[in-house]
């Protein structure tokens, strides 16, 4: 009952939205009006998908503390997407002619003319975001499998359903609001159960004497990861600056000047969030040590099942579930954009009315996830792979390129275009490779690659018109003018 009334909300104010989707801007990026509360946990809740309560936690469950690596890497990647990315990526893409989605900032932040730039930015974001979204599939069809007791496939069709539908009906609003309340959910969960974890086994030196039996490295920061296993772990934190579910939170903020208490909120909330979710999967250890899991990213459902009434375990439930629409709503209106604006208006219909396009962000929104629910279809997907997977193709293939635009005046899209594309080519191809060098995760040798690329195209040969340059000046002057004292 609790989980078919959080779900109801959800709907509620997806129709709410939806009476104040006027035309493309406000479906896309909400009429640029969000607050920096909702901002700061919409970013929060965007990121953070269906792989903090399931996958992190699961991983930690197999391999003990070692794996909180990776959320201190995420941790540094965040702050500085905040401190460097977030105010510029707002001011200059606002000042590109109002530039809606990333392929158009890009196009016009370069006044490429060839609009190969926009093609291929779109391209890169269709190709990533459909395994991202089959992460959220997954991740749906393992929470409806074990809490209800559901065939996977058709627990797999009812989180598409739930999680298009809001989507499909409200746009950027519906999905910036939902995650806001999706953030707070979440918030409750991970600081509850692993509590409720640690007073059932006996407090902490009961959890990790456990622990010490089961797993005796799982007590060890270090373990048996390696200084590749080290890197790759931290490298997490490098995807920030190329996420477009994210950057996107920052260009739709009302006004830059909220970025600075928003950012504190966020990295706020981001730091529980991940405390929460590495406690729980190592409680998780201790609690289920003499009847280990059969799939490990389902220790977090067993836990809120094992240790909380009906009651309560639906209200975790519908945190989980949280996690997991919070995510996938963001990329399935990522790739609406990028269909409509970024492919039909650009190329079909350039006259096309706002209402027209609109419809088509809204067929987008379902196509995309259509192809995401096949993808899913494989149960012996792994969330966490998957996730890994996208997030190392959008920071190899974007990362540098919107670090450059910002900060390097030279930049040309020659450059852009031969980063992104080495960028995305080196993820593909390392991901399919195994074995010493080859086990480094595919995001560190993708960044590397691709901002070298950038970097030697646009030295080579600089941008030398004074348009795109004057544009560059006139918007790095706004960025430096709004800037506030507090904020540094």
């Amino acid at each position: 009952m609790t989980f078919v009334v959080y779900l109801l909300g959800i709907l509620l104010l997806g129709i709410r939205a939806y009476q104040q989707t006027h035309d493309l801007g406000d479906y896309l990026l909400g009429g640029r009006k969000l607050g920096s509360a909702v901002t700061a946990l919409s970013v929060g809740a965007s990121d953070m998908s269906g792989w903090l309560l399931l996958g992190l936690p699961g991983a930690v469950y197999l391999a003990g503390l070692q794996e909180s690596w990776i959320g201190i890497g995420l941790i540094v990647g965040a702050y500085l997407n905040w401190l460097l990315v977030a105010r510029r990526l707002r001011v200059f893409s606002f000042h590109a002619d109002n530039a809606l989605t990333l392929p158009d900032y890009l196009e016009c932040r370069f006044r490429d003319e060839s609009r190969l730039l926009r093609i291929l930015s779109a391209a890169v974001i269709l190709l990533f975001f459909t395994f991202y979204a089959a992460s959220g599939l997954v991740s749906g069809a393992i929470l409806f499998e074990s809490s209800f007791g559901l065939d996977y496939g058709v627990a797999l069709l009812i989180g598409a359903v739930v999680i298009v539908s809001y989507t499909f009906v409200g746009g950027f609003l519906a999905v910036a609001w939902t995650d806001a309340i999706q953030a707070c959910l979440m918030a409750a969960a991970l600081v509850m159960t692993p509590i409720a974890v640690f007073s059932a086994v006996g407090g902490a030196q009961e959890v990790m004497e456990q622990v010490a039996v089961v797993n005796p490295n799982g007590l060890d920061l270090f373990g048996d990861i390696g200084v590749l296993g080290l890197i790759s772990l931290l490298a997490w934190g490098l995807g920030y600056a190329g996420q477009p579910h994210i950057l996107t939170r920052f260009m739709a903020i009302e006004n830059p000047s909220k970025l600075a208490p928003a950012r504190r909120l966020a990295m706020s909330w981001m730091v529980i969030m991940l405390a929460g979710s590495v406690a729980t999967g190592f409680a998780g250890m201790a609690y289920f040590a003499a009847a280990p899991l059969a799939n490990p990213e389902t220790v977090f459902i067993s836990l809120s099942q094992a240790l909380f009434n009906p009651w309560m375990a639906g209200v975790i439930t519908a945190a989980i579930l949280s996690a997991i629409m919070s995510t996938i709503d963001s990329q399935l209106l990522v790739c609406s954009s990028v269909i409509s604006e970024d492919f039909y208006r650009t190329f079909c219909r350039p006259q096309a009315s706002g209402s027209e396009l609109v419809l088509v962000s809204r067929l987008a929104v379902v196509g995309v996830a259509l192809i995401s629910l096949l993808i899913a279809m494989d149960r012996e997907s792994k969330v966490l792979d998957l996730v890994s997977y996208a997030w190392a193709g959008f920071g190899a293939a974007f990362g540098p390129v919107i670090l450059l635009s910002l900060f390097m005046r030279s930049m040309t899209a020659s450059g852009a275009i031969a980063g992104m594309l080495a960028g995305a080519i080196t993820v593909v191809v390392w991901s399919n490779l195994s074995g010493g060098i080859f086990d480094l995760y595919e995001i560190v040798p993708g960044f590397a690659v691709s901002l070298t690329c950038i970097l030697a195209v646009s030295l080579c040969w600089p941008e030398c018109r004074e348009k795109v340059l004057g544009q560059f000046d006139e918007a790095r002057a706004l960025s430096r003018n709004l800037t506030m004292p507090e904020e540094h």
